[in-house]
């Protein structure tokens, strides 16, 4: 079906409500627009991952395509999210798109796909190392984050289930991303070192004992 968009602006919310797909009007800090406002603040993130990706094409080798793909497609699946957390159960209509095993079964063929080239972890990862590899962390706390906000509204209204899964798969599917991007650009990955945090603990624990000896 295609889409017209005339005019951005209608002025119907000005007055804190907005119109969910089917004409029913909600209160724009409701859970239903908070949930698929996240999914729009990660699908936007996503998008920056893919404007900064021809960057780095020499370093994904032949599968830049593979990967830059995957990318067009998840942005395009996010956006399905939106539409089908925009439409309340009582506005579903016939031929309406909802996501299935089908979009859940292939984020899990690509980690599958990935996972292969990589090590097993042997500590926490932290987000950065990269650009790609810190977007892709910041995508992976936005997915959890809606899919939070997801379970919220589930207590209150009906949500399809692949789709709270397919959030649910592909904040996982973000983190081996993030570590498979590091290893096609020969980038560092930042660990976790709780040593370390002790390390400091103690240190200054130290500095302060010699402090109240001096004085």
């Amino acid at each position: 079906m295609p889409i017209r968009l005339s005019r951005i602006y209608t002025r119907t919310g000005d007055k804190g409500t907005t119109a969910l797909v089917g004409g029913k009007r909600v209160p724009k800090e409701s859970l239903r627009l908070e949930a698929y406002g996240t999914i729009d603040e990660l699908n936007s993130i996503v998008g920056i991952v893919r404007t900064y990706l021809p960057n780095y094409r020499e370093g994904f080798g032949d599968d830049f395509e593979w990967y830059s793909e995957m990318l067009r497609r998840i942005q395009n699946e996010l956006f399905d999210v939106g539409s089908e957390l925009a439409t309340a159960p009582d506005g579903e209509y016939e031929g309406m798109h909802k996501m299935s095993e089908g979009e859940i079964k292939l984020l899990e063929e690509e980690m599958d796909r990935m996972e292969k080239e990589l090590e097993p972890l042997k500590s926490f990862t932290l987000p950065g190392g990269g650009v790609l590899n810190a977007f892709l962390h910041q995508a992976r706390t936005v997915c959890r984050r809606a899919e939070r906000v997801c379970w919220r509204l589930k207590r209150e209204e009906e949500i399809n289930d692949q789709l709270i899964i397919y959030i649910n798969r592909l904040s996982d599917h973000l983190f081996v991303q993030s570590r498979w991007v590091a290893k096609r650009l020969n980038e560092p990955e930042f660990l976790w070192d709780r040593g370390l945090r002790i390390g400091e603990i103690r240190r200054a624990a130290r500095i302060k004992a010699n402090a109240g000896r001096k004085s």
